[in-house]
C-alpha cells in the first residue's frame, strides 16, 4: 500500500499546539470517514472502468501499431539527437582547427523577479556544440524517414554510452541486488511469456541494437536482423563502471576488477549467443551475464583477500582524479542586470588612495635611500618558520 496516505490523527497538531504558526482543527469521525471513503472511491473508479474498457479495446484497437511507432519515433528522435550530440562532442573537438570561431552561449529560463527570481534551466554551450547538434540532427532525420538500422544503432549506442556514463551505483551490494532482481525479471519475461520478444520485434524504436545476418548477401538493405536489448548493455555496464571506480580507489595503478568484469561480460554475451544458436530460441542475456559479471570479480577478490574492501567501498564518497568538484556555492541576490550595473559603477567610480600615517611615509623614504632595514615579517606575510627567523637575524646583524 502506498505510504502517501497519511493518518489525520498523526498529522494534526498535538493538543492544539501551533504547527508552523497555524493550528489544525481536530478531525471528526465524519470527516475521516468522508476522506477515506473518497480515496477508496477514487481508487476503485479507474480499476473498474479501466477493466471494462480493456474488454472493448480488445475488440477494436483505438491506436494502431503505426501510431504508437510514430509516437515512439518522435520521442526517440529528440532524445537520440541530444544523446548522440553529447556522445560525439569530445571526439569532434579534436577535429576543429585552433582558429575556429568558437562563441559561448547560455540558455537561461527563470521565474519570478528581483530577489524571488529562481533559475529553472541554465545551460551553457558553444559553437562546437551547435555543430555536433547539427550533425546529430542529420542522423535523426535519416532515422525518422528511413528507420535504417545504422541510424538505429547510432542512437542505441549513444543511449547506452550515456547511460553507463551518467547512471552510477553507489556500492557493490546495491549493484548485486539490482542485477539479481533483473536476472529473475529477464528470465520470467523471456521464458515465461512472449511479451519481451514481441515488444522487441514489434516496436520500431532504438531500444535495441540490431545487425543483419544477411549483410553479405543483400548489403546495407539486409533485413534479417539479430538484436540485443539496450538493457543487456547498460545494466551490466554500470556495474562494470562501478568496479573501475573501485580499482581507482585502491590506488594500485591496476584495473584488475575492471578488466575481469569486462572479460566476464564478453564471456557471458558469447555464451548467450552460443546457447541461442544451439536451441534456436531467444535467450535472456542477463541469465548468463549476471553470474559472470558478479562471480568473476568476487572470485578475484577472494583470491586477493579484498572482499571486505570491495563490499565496503562507497562510490559516492570517492572523488576521482581530474574530477572538479564545486564545494562552495556563493550566494548572490538580485537580477543579472542589476549586478552588472553595480559592477560597472564600482569600476567607473574614482579610486581613492588609502591614507598613510607619517611613520609609514618616513619608513618608505628611508627604505628608498637605503637607511632603513625593513621588517621581513611585515613584507612577507608567511608563517613563522625557522628559515624566516634565521633570515631575520642575519638581516639585523648587518650594519646600516
Amino acid at each position: 500500500m502506498d505510504s502517501a496516505v497519511s493518518d489525520p490523527h498523526n498529522g494534526s497538531a498535538e493538543a492544539g499546539g501551533p504547527t508552523n504558526g497555524t493550528t489544525r482543527p481536530p478531525s471528526t469521525p465524519e470527516g475521516i470517514a468522508l476522506a477515506y471513503g473518497s480515496l477508496l472511491l477514487m481508487a476503485l473508479l479507474p480499476i473498474f472502468f479501466g477493466a471494462l474498457r480493456s474488454v472493448r479495446c480488445a475488440r477494436g484497437k483505438i491506436f494502431s501499431q503505426e501510431y504508437i511507432n510514430l509516437l515512439l519515433s518522435m520521442y526517440f528522435f529528440v532524445l537520440g539527437i541530444l544523446a548522440l550530440s553529447h556522445t560525439i562532442s569530445p571526439l569532434m573537438n579534436k577535429f576543429f582547427p585552433a582558429n575556429f570561431p568558437n562563441r559561448q552561449y547560455q540558455l537561461l529560463f527563470t521565474q519570478g523577479s528581483g530577489e524571488n527570481k529562481e533559475e529553472i534551466i541554465n545551460y551553457e554551450f558553444d559553437t562546437k556544440d551547435l555543430v555536433c547538434l547539427g550533425l546529430s540532427s542529420i542522423v535523426g532525420v535519416w532515422y525518422l524517414l528511413r528507420k535504417h538500422w545504422i541510424a538505429n544503432n547510432l542512437f542505441g549506442l549513444a543511449f547506452s554510452l550515456n547511460g553507463v556514463e551518467l547512471l552510477h551505483l553507489n556500492n557493490v551490494s546495491t549493484g548485486c541486488i539490482l542485477l539479481g532482481g533483473l536476472f529473475i525479471y529477464d528470465i520470467f519475461w523471456v521464458f515465461g511469456t512472449n511479451v519481451m520478444v514481441t515488444v522487441a520485434k514489434s516496436f520500431e524504436a532504438p531500444i535495441k541494437l540490431v545487425f543483419p545476418q544477411d549483410l553479405l548477401e543483400k548489403g546495407l538493405e539486409a533485413d534479417n536482423f539479430a538484436m540485443l536489448g539496450l538493457g543487456d548493455i547498460v545494466i551490466p555496464g554500470i556495474f562494470i563502471a562501478l568496479l573501475l571506480r573501485f580499482d581507482i580507489s585502491l590506488k594500485k595503478n591496476t584495473h584488475t576488477y575492471f578488466y575481469t568484469s569486462f572479460a566476464a561480460y564478453i564471456f557471458g554475451l558469447g555464451l548467450t549467443i552460443f546457447i541461442m544458436h544451439i536451441f534456436k530460441h531467444a535467450q535472456p542475456a542477463l541469465l548468463y551475464l549476471v553470474p559472470a559479471c558478479i562471480g568473476f570479480p568476487v572470485l578475484v577478490a577472494l583470491a586477493k583477500g579484498e572482499v571486505t574492501e570491495m563490499f565496503s567501498y562507497e562510490s559516492s564518497a570517492e572523488i576521482l582524479p581530474h574530477t572538479p568538484r564545486l564545494t562552495h556555492f556563493p550566494t548572490v541576490s538580485g537580477s543579472p542586470a542589476s549586478l552588472a550595473d553595480s559592477m560597472q559603477q564600482k569600476l567607473a567610480g574614482p579610486r581613492r588612495r588609502r591614507p598613510q600615517n607619517p611613520s609609514a611615509i618616513g619608513r618608505s623614504r628611508k627604505l628608498k635611500m637605503g637607511l632603513h632595514k625593513p621588517n621581513l615579517s611585515s613584507i612577507c606575510r608567511c608563517p613563522a618558520t625557522s628559515w624566516h627567523h634565521q633570515a631575520q637575524r642575519k638581516w639585523n646583524q648587518q650594519p646600516v
